[in-house]
């Protein structure tokens, strides 16, 4: 017990280090900073409102996308063009960014280059549905943010959670939240899950614009982030040490048969959790699902029976004094 104790500060220390030790370099201000021209004006006002500009890279992640070699204004006045198509998995970058007002579905057009030979003009909406940012934690975003996949999620999670659970109470195994092992980090992991999703959904709910600029523009790192986000990523960053912290200690006390059985329930509930609140958050009712499943957790954990011995042989908690189940020794 006192081990994985000084095992869970030792990852909690290093990551406060870890974070308080970032540092970012702002720069001098040269005294033409703001000496800018009305195209890096205008630059910089689209980059405000819809979070990229040009030279920003895109990934094709639908089909395919049509884009056209001709002007917009060419392609609105009915002239022929010709088009060509980019499919998924091709790299784009925006070349250029233009507003015809004239255009009454979509005043915006981007013009995308895949190479120097694959070129052409799109419109922003039909663009942005196409493509998500070139970057593997939008990508992971995307993943995870699609509605279809969080309905289907949703109910295959239930289904086998439940399933794994009802085996595993019948059986009197270890499990999370009903006979759990002598270590809160566990809990501290489900409900770390259960308010990150939380925190994730009320995020998109209440400044979607700031998830949306934190979608094109992401990062890891919390102090670089306004404070929710950076909550948010705090909340990541804990789950991981916390995660380390519990797979030390169901090592330590669960024989390898067992302690996968208890992994696999662990997952199966922390699934539901982030299913469950980050869907029922969209709808205000996460909150109070979530007082009420930290008011359960905390219940079920301190109403757990905790050893109060050590085996002076193996170190191994123990409900009382005997012999120890792990390795035999006679502890009086």
């Amino acid at each position: 017990m006192r081990k994985s104790v000084r095992l869970g500060f030792f990852f909690f220390a290093f990551a406060l280090v870890a974070l308080l030790c970032s540092c970012y370099n702002r720069g001098q201000l040269s005294p033409d900073a703001w000496d800018l021209t009305q195209q890096q004006l205008d630059s910089i006002s689209f980059y405000t409102t819809h979070h990229y500009t040009q030279n920003y890279n895109f990934l094709v992640r639908a089909d395919s996308m049509p884009i056209i070699k001709q002007l917009p204004a060419e392609a609105l006045s009915d002239m022929p063009v010709d088009t060509l198509m980019v499919y998924k998995g091709n790299h784009l970058v925006v070349a250029d960014i233009t507003t015809v007002p004239a255009d009454t579905i979509d005043s915006v057009w981007v013009k995308v280059a895949r190479d120097q030979e694959t070129f052409g003009w799109t419109h922003e909406h039909d663009m942005l549905v196409a493509v998500s940012p070139d970057d593997p934690i939008s990508e992971f975003i995307d993943f995870f943010s699609d509605a279809h996949l969080l309905i289907s999620l949703a109910l295959v999670v239930v289904v086998v959670a439940v399933y794994v659970n009802r085996k595993l109470m019948r059986r009197q195994a270890k499990l999370v939240h009903f006979n759990d092992i002598a270590s809160f980090y566990p809990t501290l992991l489900c409900l770390l899950v259960a308010a990150s999703a939380t925190l994730y959904s009320s995020i998109q709910v209440f400044d979607p614009e700031k998830w949306r600029h934190f979608y094109y523009h992401p990062t890891l790192n919390p102090y670089a982030v306004p404070f929710t986000l950076g909550l948010f990523l705090v909340s990541v960053w804990a789950i991981v040490i916390v995660g380390v912290a519990v797979l030390d200690d169901v090592r330590r006390q669960l024989p390898f048969g067992e302690a996968v059985l208890y992994l696999l329930g662990l997952g199966a509930t922390c699934a539901v959790d982030y299913v469950v609140f980050s869907v029922s958050t969209l709808y205000y009712i996460g909150y109070p699902l979530f007082l009420a499943y930290a008011v359960f957790a905390l219940y079920r954990y301190f109403r757990q029976p905790r050893p109060r011995y050590q085996c002076g042989r193996c170190g191994a908690p123990l409900y009382r004094k005997g012999t120890c189940q792990h390795c035999g020794a006679l502890n009086e």
